[in-house]
């Protein structure tokens, strides 16, 4: 990172199902690092055109406290992404569909150089980075089920081929419906939204995510067969994965994985009965950056961006 850009700071933003996160980093060469995070829960009106005109009012706020514009931007992405940067499809937040993403971001950030990726990559990427590792499996675990692979320190299978989608590995064919249409899906069993239905199925009423980490906490039975269930789907996805690229280490981070204490061992005791003679589970540990996995990768995407016209 050139003088030029640290002086003007680096703008991290992860897009989600729910809410926006942004890390802004700068600071002079030498001098103490700057940092300011924010999260930006998304209106209750489900479209693109007010979930952008929110985040474009939360960037000025913190480019008003930056003190102008920033040198680089680095966007992590749930959404499937075409080549011409209009959303193809995002079913958790489907008015996204169509969206021209490319000319929005050009559009609010006209003096920064713009990148963006799947969110899953970044947050392997910077926890790959973080653990020192250069070949790791992330698996995300929030609104839906992300996922990311490193292999000799660069994210699978690149950004000209697609992003990895962990969570659309199917894990039961006879599984619930997920929102990509298809039955069985890790999301559709795994994600955090699936993880409450199942909790309210077997408790007989509706849970949130504050009573089913009390109830976890308690040893209420309806609590850990719903979430032994979530870490079992898990568990497949992670050993089916090490089959494929043999990581040095796996991670299971997001928001709802996070927010649950001992939730990656869960996973790594199911991803343990399924080793076999010659091929052991995979080593399973919590994301060590959290929920902010993402957040972490995009800014680290902001640092490679050239230096130059912004784009």
């Amino acid at each position: 990172m050139g003088a030029a850009t640290a002086a003007r700071g680096l703008l991290g933003i992860d897009v989600g199902g729910t809410k926006v996160a942004l890390r802004a980093e700068g600071g002079a060469p030498g001098g103490p690092v700057r940092t300011e995070e924010a999260v930006l829960p998304w209106p209750e009106a489900r479209g693109a055109a007010a979930d952008w005109a929110a985040l474009a009012d939360a960037v000025a706020r913190l480019r008003e406290r930056w003190g102008g514009d920033f040198a680089a931007v680095g966007v992590a992405m749930p959404a499937t992404v075409g080549p011409d940067g209009r959303v193809l499809a995002w079913p958790g937040r489907p008015g996204w569909e169509d969206f021209g993403l490319a000319p929005a971001l050009r559009e609010l950030f006209p003096a920064a150089t713009v990148g963006w990726a799947d969110d899953g990559d970044l947050a392997a990427l910077a926890e790959a980075v973080h653990a020192g590792r250069d070949h790791l499996v992330y698996l995300g675990v929030g609104t839906g089920v992300g996922g990311g692979v490193v292999h000799r320190g660069a994210p699978l299978p690149g950004p000209s081929r697609g992003s990895c989608e962990a969570g659309h590995l199917i894990v039961d064919r006879g599984g619930p419906r997920c929102d990509c249409g298809r039955h069985g899906c890790l999301q559709a069993t795994a994600s955090g939204p699936a993880t409450l239905r199942r909790a309210a199925l077997l408790r007989g009423a509706p849970v949130g995510f504050a009573e089913l980490r009390a109830a976890l906490a308690g040893g209420e039975p309806w609590a850990e067969e719903a979430v032994e269930e979530t870490c079992s789907a898990l568990a497949a996805a992670a050993v089916s994965l090490a089959e494929l690229f043999h990581p040095e280490l796996t991670v299971v981070g997001g928001g709802f994985a996070d927010g649950l204490p001992g939730f990656a061992a869960r996973v790594e005791a199911h991803a343990a009965a399924l080793a076999r003679p010659g091929g052991p589970a995979p080593a399973i540990r919590p994301a060590a950056l959290g929920g902010l996995s993402s957040l972490h990768g995009a800014v680290a995407l902001a640092r490679r961006q050239p230096l130059g016209e912004p784009s």
